[in-house]
């Protein structure tokens, strides 16, 4: 482990494989079972994509509207779980709520030889966004909303849960592609913190618990909704420059650029780029869109930072109408279709992770009775 010490978090460590998905190789590219993310977020539904990862290939057409249905049967909230997102205060993190609904879930409905792995995962992907939107609108207005919809996919049940009404093409189209997005991303944090508990063999809802732990921390998730933070500081791409330019003075951390493992750009983010272009030119927007475009540019002029999928899913999801508290739960809905699918190769080829540490602290010393170390009481 000295090359972790000397690199720090493990970069550039190989802690294990996968056959799920690869991610910047030769500092590029993104593929989920050997298609490209440009080819799924282009041409794929999210639910083609969930499929994917938790079944090991595409579906055939009757398989895709069977696994629709499915998951469309899957959405209603049991009777406990509304009594205890109802207890949770009004104020409460949306992290915090999904992890508090995903661990409860494991005692109301856990996980038996008769309620397996694939069943969990898929009662998950489809129960999460009904989760947090019953705790919302609940806490908003007093409503005890019927998370039952007949949407045929996860970001049309997500939007028409949200607003109220049946969200438009486009927009479904938008969130179903940033799902996509972010359904993989290979040994992430969050990750393979379902990984390393998984590998100690509990059941399936701790290691996705810990999954949402890991990514609620903002080092990992919520650079999203720091991103729009920073876009709605401004009034003009103007004021924008300068003020990113006092923060890059003050060597103050700008959220939503650079990466880990891409050395050259993300690829996700010139997919979601053009779509926050496009619904910031129907939301009739003339601010948020050109200050995001502005601090790209000159993030790239100063510190040679290219944005991350962060950046532009912010302004994309704002003008989908969501609270910017909810972006990173949407990381969650698309994120346990991964997670799940790195669960299963874990359990499938297991040995406990347990790496080894270089130690730092005092050379072998004596023991002092307490008698002998002086001191007043």
């Amino acid at each position: 482990m000295k090359n972790a010490k000397k690199t720090g978090g493990l970069a550039g460590i190989v802690a294990g494989e996968t056959a799920i998905s690869t991610v910047g190789k030769e500092g590029i590219g993104l593929t989920y079972r050997g298609y490209s993310v440009e080819d799924l977020a282009g041409q794929a539904t999210f639910e083609e994509a969930a499929w994917l990862m938790l079944y090991g290939a595409l579906p055939k057409q009757a398989e895709l509207e069977e696994y629709r249905h499915a998951l469309a049967s899957l959405r209603n909230l049991p009777a406990p779980l509304k009594i205890i997102l109802e207890q949770l205060p009004a104020d409460s993190q949306p992290m915090d709520v999904l992890r508090t609904g995903c661990s409860a879930l494991g005692s109301l409905e856990p996980e038996t030889p008769a309620r397996g792995q694939l069943q969990i995962a898929n009662r998950l992907l489809a129960l999460f966004p009904s989760m947090l939107l019953y705790w919302h609108h609940f806490h908003a207005s007093r409503k005890r909303i019927d998370t039952a919809t007949a949407a045929p996919g996860a970001a049309a049940h997500f939007l028409r849960l949200l607003h109220g009404t049946a969200p438009s093409a486009p927009c479904v189209r938008a969130l179903d592609a940033a799902l996509i997005l972010y359904a993989e991303h290979e040994f992430n944090a969050s990750t393979f913190a379902c990984r390393t508990v998984a590998s100690s063999l509990p059941d399936f809802y701790s290691a996705v618990t810990a999954g949402i732990g890991a990514l609620r921390g903002p080092l990992h998730g919520g650079a999203n909704e720091a991103a729009m933070d920073l876009m709605e500081k401004f009034q003009t791409p103007d004021e924008a420059e300068a003020g990113l330019l006092e923060m890059l003075r003050h060597k103050e951390l700008v959220m939503g650029f650079g990466h880990r493992v891409y050395k050259k750009a993300d690829p996700r983010c010139e997919i979601i780029k053009p779509w926050a272009k496009q619904l910031a030119a129907a939301a009739g927007d003339h601010r948020i869109y050109p200050i995001a475009e502005r601090l790209e540019s000159v993030m790239w002029r100063e510190k040679k930072m290219f944005p991350n999928l962060d950046f532009y899913s912010a302004p994309a999801f704002h003008f989908l109408g969501i609270p910017t508290a909810m972006f990173t739960p949407l990381f969650v809905f698309a994120r346990i279709t991964g997670w799940s699918a790195h669960i299963f190769e874990q359990r499938a080829h297991n040995r406990l992770i347990r790496p080894t540490a270089d130690y730092t602290g005092p050379a072998p010393r004596a023991f002092v009775p307490i008698a002998n170390r002086g001191g007043k009481p």
